[in-house]
């Protein structure tokens, strides 16, 4: 069991010590988050067991967490120590002189952490005022509209699958707007942009107003800070649909799995944005049948004029159509291509495309996602042993010099690895390795970015650094000591074993390709000073 640091035992003890009893528990969550719950980890909220400690003699929830089922009872104590000393408001930091709970592992859990804290601990099988706050949870919860009014749900869904086989992001990019007249609904008439050209996010913004549209890409352009984007985003006035996936299992070292039959599963999420009300993920029945009407009319324009809309330039195309609306009714909907509307967006971001376009475009997506990524050496009669090992490898001859050859480990699942190598050999070969400065000027900080230059010119991120991290600093200092030793030579590593004994030590039978090749330096690329920016694709 991990104890206490004894400034932490000082610091307590210097708390003053109050005349009330705290209850303390941690509860699966069935679905809902409490408001002021802080997340400790990236669990979803249906995932998440909530931590509370509450005074019981004055009613107040002094602390609540949120964490993953798997965490363990350090992360009560964490919540109690927060509770101790930064409560919410209105409590002031306090030692309690008791503490309750109602699960015996937790109580003795505490008493070997919170010894020689003068504070008395107890069990109890029932925590009223707890009782009475999960209550008041889960009343929440119940009393939560569902994100699409079931009457319309089953259609909903149905038009929103419609819409993903159409893919309209493979014709039309985001400036590229569609009015769609519906006179229903208090809607006189939406303006359709949608996302997905740009491969970042597939879905469809129905913007109540042109002014709204015009209002945001301005802002977009124009912002400089991560608050003003947010506060951008938020300022819109439209109706959405999004396309969420979810990510797949990290499968390991499964020589059979096959992940060219992997389906991604999609699911569509609908929702309003508005200025005064803010963001919310559900739809009011009104919203849900104009959504289902705009829906049918946008995929029979596309099945119309699809042919025309792959062309370059965007016609002015129009027609109306007969769409029985969800209520009863059928109506008359018109859609129209707005080709003026059209030049002027794409006006606002041709000064910036011109900026980047002498750029060249850097992708992340070479490097498989929670790869082990690593820069260290690997001794010269173990290289010659790779040569002969893997089944892949691209020779350089470097300068036996050093310690070994400088290399970059990318470490991750066999059927992730094979996917990265079969890219690189598509794209000729790799041609070099770069670290390159860049700079988030949205939240002021700078970083190292690790780059592969594939022989097609290329360039692919496989890691950013933060420049202050001293651990990096370090390893990127003894990377360019060993690189001059070899004379600019060395190497990127991809080895299969993500789990296991073999995790950052990959043995000979993980090791998959070996790339030797130049060390690059900024100059040799050119870039200079690389800096985040936004692309408009919808929000």
């Amino acid at each position: 069991m991990t104890g206490l640091n004894p400034s932490t035992y000082r610091r307590l003890l210097e708390l003053p010590q109050i005349q009330s009893v705290w209850e303390g528990d941690r509860r699966a969550l069935s679905s809902g988050v409490p408001i002021e719950a802080n997340w400790s980890d990236s669990s979803t909220p249906s995932d998440g067991e909530c931590i509370l400690w509450v005074d019981g003699s004055q009613g107040v929830v002094r602390a609540m967490d949120v964490v993953p089922p798997e965490t363990g009872h350090e992360a009560i104590v964490r919540t109690l120590l927060r509770a101790m000393e930064h409560p919410h408001s209105p409590a002031k930091p306090a030692r309690p002189q008791k503490i309750v709970v109602r699960d015996r592992e937790i109580l003795f859990y505490l008493r070997g952490v919170l010894q020689d804290l003068d504070i008395a601990l107890d069990y109890v099988p029932d925590l009223p005022l707890i009782d009475e706050i999960f209550r008041g949870f889960q009343d929440a919860t119940n009393s939560r509209p569902p994100s699409i009014p079931p009457e319309f749900a089953e259609e909903l869904l149905a038009k929103a699958d419609v819409i993903w086989e159409d893919a309209p992001w493979s014709v039309l990019p985001d400036h590229k707007i569609i009015e769609i007249e519906l006179n229903r609904w208090d809607l006189g008439c939406v303006y359709a942009s949608v996302m997905g050209m740009l491969g970042m996010e597939y879905g469809i913004l129905l913007y109540r107003s042109l002014d709204s549209l015009r209002q945001f890409r301005q802002r977009v352009l124009s912002n400089d800070s991560m608050e003003r984007m947010e506060e951008a985003f938020l300022a819109q006035d439209c109706l959405f649909l999004t396309y969420e996936t979810e990510d797949e299992d990290d499968f390991e070292d499964e020589d059979d799995l096959d992940l060219d039959r992997f389906e991604p599963i999609l699911q569509p999420v609908f929702g309003n944005l508005h200025p005064l009300e803010g963001i919310r993920s559900f739809l009011y029945d009104e919203e849900a049948m104009a959504f289902i009407t705009v829906l049918e009319a946008l995929h029979r324009f596309l099945k119309q004029h699809r042919r025309k809309l792959m062309n370059e330039d965007f016609p002015a195309l129009s027609s109306k159509f007969k769409i029985p609306a969800p209520d009863g009714e059928t109506i008359s909907v018109k859609v129209t291509t707005l080709p003026e509307v059209a030049e002027e967006l794409y006006g606002m971001v041709e000064d910036e495309d011109e900026d980047l376009s002498a750029m060249p475009i850097i992708r992340d997506d070479l490097v498989p996602e929670n790869s082990f990524l690593s820069l260290g050496v690997v001794p010269w009669d173990m290289v010659e042993m790779m040569r002969l090992s893997v089944q892949h490898f691209q020779l350089e001859a470097p300068t036996q010099a050093g310690e070994g050859l400088p290399i970059i480990l990318i470490q991750t699942s066999r059927p992730k690895a094979k996917q990265m190598i079969e890219e690189i050999e598509a794209a000729g070969g790799l041609n070099g390795i770069c670290f390159n400065p860049g700079s988030d000027p949205f939240v002021d900080d700078r970083y190292d970015l690790g780059l592969l230059q594939t022989q097609n010119q290329e360039l692919h991120l496989f890691g950013e650094f933060e420049e202050d991290d001293p651990t990096h600093a370090q390893a990127r200092k003894k990377w360019d000591q060993r690189c001059k030793k070899t004379k600019g030579i060395c190497g990127l590593l991809i080895a299969k074993g993500l789990t296991g004994g073999s995790r950052g030590n990959p043995g000979l039978k993980d090791m998959m390709a070996l790339y030797e090749v130049r060390s690059l330096t900024s100059e040799d690329l050119g870039l200079g000073t690389l800096e985040r920016k936004f692309a408009i694709d919808g929000f």
